[in-house]
Order: C-alpha cells, then sequence, then structure tokens
C-alpha cells in the first residue's frame, strides 16, 4: 500500500502533519517506509489478517484518520509490490484509493498503455534508446524478447527493466529509510505557469538540500547519490522523476543541474505548477566519497566560496546571504 498526502486547503505538507500519518501507520503495521515529503509505503499483509478485512477497507479507515486527526487527504495505491503501489497512488484522487489487483492479466492492463519512462529505474538516456527501437510502452516492453533489452541495455538493466515491465518488482518496504534522505519543497501561492519561476524555485531548493547535507550530522557532512524531482500539478497529478549522479556529492551547482535537468526531461511546457519538491537520496558519509579531481580554477573557486557561505550561515543565521537571483 502507498499513501500520498495532500493538506486540505492547499499548501505544502507540514512536518508534524507527516510525522503523525506515518506514527498512524505504525499503529497499523511495522513495516512503514517514509518517501518524503509527501508519501509513504506500508506493507499492510500482517495487519489485514489481523482486522480481518480487505486491503480498500483498511484504505478508508486511514483516510478518514489522516484526515480528522491531521488534516490531511490521502490518495491510496494498493497493490502486490512498492513499485505498483506507488504507481496506483500516483493515478489515485486524493480521497480515493485505486486497486491493482493481484493478478498478472490485471497488472499488465494497468501497466500496458504507461510511456516506458514511467518504469522505475528508466531514466531519459534509456528511455530514448527504448523509444528508438519502437519500445515507447511499458507493454511493448513487456512484449519484447528479454534478449533483446538485454542487448539494448545491457545485462542487469535489460533483466530489471522487463520484470517491472511485467509487474514484478523485488524491492522489499524498509522501515527507517526516511534516514537515508532528506527533502525540500516550494508550493506557489498561485499556480504556476512560468518556467522562469519554476527555475527559480529549484535553485532555492538546491541551495537549500547542499546546505543541509553539507552540514548534517554534527558538522560532518554527507553527500547524496541520488536526486529526485516531483511536480505536483494544478490538477492534482503529480510527475516524479530520478536521476542518480555521476558522483556521491554535496555540491549545490551539481545539484542544481541535475535537478534542471530532471525538470526539462519532463518537457512540462505551459503546465501549471502547484508545488515542486526535491529529494536527495542514498545518503552517506562526506568522508571517503570518492570525487573526481577537477582541473577547474572556477569549480575549486566555487567550492571554496561554498565552504565560506557555510560558515557564515552557520554563524549568523540561513538568510545572511542569497544568491542575487533569489533575493530579487
Amino acid at each position: 500500500m502507498c499513501l500520498r498526502l495532500y493538506p486540505v486547503g492547499g499548501g505544502p505538507l507540514g512536518a508534524e502533519a507527516y510525522a503523525g500519518v506515518l506514527g498512524l501507520l505504525g499503529g497499523l503495521t511495522p513495516a512503514v517506509q517514509a518517501l518524503p515529503p509527501d508519501a509513504a509505503l506500508a506493507d499492510v499483509r500482517g495487519a489485514l489478517r489481523y482486522f480481518g478485512c480487505d486491503a480498500v477497507q483498511l484504505a478508508a479507515v486511514i483516510r478518514v484518520r489522516a484526515l480528522a486527526l491531521y488534516g490531511v487527504d490521502a490518495a491510496v495505491g494498493v497493490a502486490g509490490n512498492p513499485m505498483l503501489a506507488q504507481a496506483a497512488a500516483r493515478e489515485a484522487r486524493p480521497g480515493g484509493t485505486l486497486l491493482v489487483p493481484d493478478e498478472p492479466a490485471a497488472v499488465r492492463e494497468f501497466l500496458a498503455g504507461k510511456p516506458v519512462g514511467a518504469l522505475d529505474g528508466v531514466g531519459p538516456k534509456a528511455a530514448r534508446t527504448l523509444c528508438s527501437y519502437g519500445l515507447d510502452s511499458v507493454g511493448r516492453v513487456a512484449a519484447a524478447p528479454p534478449a533483446a533489452l538485454r542487448r539494448i541495455l545491457g545485462a542487469r538493466l535489460g533483466r530489471e527493466v522487463h520484470e517491472r515491465a511485467l509487474g514484478i518488482d523485488r524491492t522489499p518496504v524498509r522501515p527507517g529509510a526516511a534516514a537515508r534522505t532528506i527533502a525540500a519543497e516550494r508550493a506557489f501561492d498561485l499556480d504556476e505557469l512560468d518556467p522562469a519561476r519554476h527555475r527559480r524555485a529549484l535553485l532555492s531548493l538546491t541551495e537549500e538540500l547542499g546546505a543541509r547535507l553539507r552540514t548534517r550530522e554534527q558538522g560532518r557532512g554527507q553527500v547524496c547519490r541520488t536526486l529526485s524531482l516531483t511536480v505536483r500539478c494544478a490538477d492534482r497529478t503529480t510527475l516524479t522523476r530520478t536521476r542518480t549522479l555521476g558522483e556521491p556529492t554535496a555540491h549545490t551547482p551539481t545539484l542544481t543541474a541535475t535537478a534542471y535537468a530532471l525538470y526539462e526531461g519532463l518537457g512540462l511546457q505551459r503546465a501549471r505548477v502547484r508545488a515542486l519538491s526535491l529529494r536527495a537520496e542514498d545518503l552517506g558519509p562526506a568522508e571517503g566519497a570518492a570525487r573526481q579531481l577537477s582541473l577547474d580554477p572556477d569549480d575549486e573557486k566555487a567550492r571554496r566560496l561554498e565552504a565560506v557561505t557555510d560558515r557564515v550561515r552557520a554563524r549568523f543565521g540561513p538568510h545572511v546571504i542569497a544568491r542575487g537571483t533569489l533575493a530579487a
């Protein structure tokens, strides 16, 4: 089961409400994985046996309690594995539950018409490669010979993509996984059409995440391996894209360039955007993290300036120094 959370009245989801819903889920099952900033996975198989109900009935109870206790509406996806549950939650309306029956035919029907880029693990490059062979939908990938996919994408990725196109996801729900992620969100006062304002919000998000990573864990600092962008549109649909970085980093310009690339890859055109959120995943200690040496003096200067800025903000407050683009 996957929940996506929507505060009643709009605006970003507060940390207190998010923690409350996670606690609500934790009272039903110990297998709860936070997916900041506004989602959670829960393995409820034990809870179904304990309470003697089905997943749709349990989802209705969770939605009512979340709304009554925390003022949060939930869109719930119910399926046999995390990948399908998350896909169902993205399509479910707030206050509704979308069930994907745990039957091969129903799973194939649910996935068949989706673009290949919607599959977990298929980034823009892999999607372009598959589309060049005419494999532009999940249904076509599922019907393709596994050997052909391995030749196109490589042995490991080809096997994983074929399994996911068939609805197979071996990833378990990982309780406590939120400790390996940090997230931030920017909500617009009005639904925003201007791409320049979208990019300005992304710059603000990468500035915040970069600073939090570099000062995390009592000043020791961390780096992230993966960056994930979620765009919430005016019609309450959400779009999410994830990219693995070339090397673990907390360097703001690298995070910004990756965030911009994820945004451009969505091809939003004139989309009315309600909120943007960015999540740094697969965190690890900065000490010992490998970094490709650069012979570019501008890059080294930017890193030194970044370190000085962090020290000034730590002493005088996070808003004492801001980029001119953000201060305008």
